[in-house]
């Protein structure tokens, strides 16, 4: 008898275990999205009386800081343990510390990155330029461990910028698209600067998640003034439409690793995904084409192929990127996640390390977009270079 309490007793713990998975799973998405919206109204932030970006200050990463944080380098892989982040580590974290060789001394390409959300407060809607606690922490591990992808054969500018707080996303209010725009305005005013400082060389303009979005729209409004200059597009961690996103932006999805002047864009889950809390409110917007979205024209261009429509395996990823206990360095571990192209999302295959509790509702891998697949980027960018000079002898200088 007791044995059969006992085997009834282990039967429903585990039925609520799954039923709260599937809970999560399934509804994940609306319960981040009533914690994370912010409680008050938005209010508009004090202009500058002076050009921001004119001054270092203004900037995480760029070629004549001493100690851009976009040069840091990961630790070869030693085969050491996969090591998983604790949560409780993690808050007290500071961003990774320089290791291994630095950069090449001569990089032809000027990156402009543009870093993701990393104020998650929900007391304003634009958090300040100069970060401070935990939203400047990840705002410096970002730039280390996604920028630094480029700084193979680029120079990085990172700037700082008025973000919008994370809750923005998860709303199409007046609130929300008014602290877009204030961002948005520090993005556009920072290219500005970046271009007076390159006014002729090859150009490559990345960023990941709100970085991407608003990467999304430089290339929207400046692609008449880049012309030839853009070697690519890395629109990482926001969904991209073929239709009603990408004509705006004069370019095509890249379609192999021989290709220039087009765009990578990705969203990594693993399977089975669901995507509904990156894709709920973006579907409720028109496109920079004018078009209404829809889930069928997502864009998804593997890393692991150039933009190849085929399956990866493990064995074709160079590199992600295992932080250690504290994330103050990362070492590169080859071969142990492939990935595919599904329905616009970006599906893992292979076994994906211990990276930290960090994956989102409905197996979503966003904060991990470009660490998963940090080697892989690096070589991209070298290939993409390769056929623009190409096709362009003597361009660079």
């Amino acid at each position: 008898m007791l044995a059969r309490i006992f085997l009834w007793f282990i039967a429903l713990a585990t039925l609520l275990v799954v039923a709260g998975s599937f809970a999560f799973f399934q509804f994940g998405d609306r319960i981040l999205a009533d914690q994370a919206m912010p409680k008050v109204e938005f209010v508009a932030p004090p202009e500058a009386e002076e050009p921001t970006y004119a001054s270092a200050d203004a900037w995480w990463a760029r070629p004549d800081l001493p100690d851009s944080l976009a040069d840091w380098q990961p630790d070869p892989y030693q085969g050491a343990a996969q090591i998983e982040v604790a949560a409780d580590t993690a808050a007290g974290a500071e961003g990774p510390a320089t290791a291994g060789e630095g950069p090449a001394p001569e990089r032809p390409v000027a990156v402009f990155f543009i870093h993701p959300t990393t104020y998650l407060q929900t007391d304003r809607w634009n958090a300040d330029m100069q970060l401070e606690g935990m939203a400047r922490t990840r705002a410096e591990l970002f730039v280390k461990s996604q920028a630094s992808a480029f700084n193979n054969i680029g120079e990085v500018w990172a700037p700082r910028y008025r973000q919008a707080t994370f809750g923005t996303f998860l709303s199409q209010s007046d609130n929300a698209q008014a602290a877009l725009d204030v961002a948005y305005g520090d993005v556009r005013e920072a290219f500005g600067v970046f271009l007076e400082a390159n006014p002729s060389r090859p150009v490559v303009i990345a960023g990941h998640s709100q970085g991407a979005l608003h990467a999304l729209r430089l290339l929207t409004d400046h692609r008449d003034a880049l012309g030839e200059r853009l070697v690519a597009a890395y629109v990482v961690g926001w969904p991209v439409d073929a239709a009603a996103d990408l004509p705006a932006t004069g370019l095509d999805a890249c379609s192999g690793p021989a290709q220039a002047r087009c765009l990578m864009s990705w969203l990594t889950f693993g399977d089975p995904p669901n995507a509904s809390l990156v894709l709920r409110d973006w579907l409720k917007a028109d496109g920079y084409a004018g078009l209404r979205r829809d889930r069928d024209r997502l864009v998804c261009t593997n890393p692991l192929t150039g933009g190849e429509d085929r399956e990866a395996v493990p064995a074709d990823n160079p590199g992600l990127l295992v932080p250690d206990a504290k994330l103050t360095t990362a070492q590169l571990l080859p071969g142990s996640v492939g990935a595919r192209c599904d329905r616009g999302l970006l599906l893992l295959n292979g076994t994906v390390p211990a990276l930290g509790p960090y994956v989102l509702p409905g197996n979503n891998y966003h904060v991990f977009d470009y660490a998963l697949f940090w080697g892989a980027v690096r070589a991209d960018l070298e290939q993409r270079y390769a056929a623009w000079a190409a096709a362009a002898p003597g361009a660079g200088a």
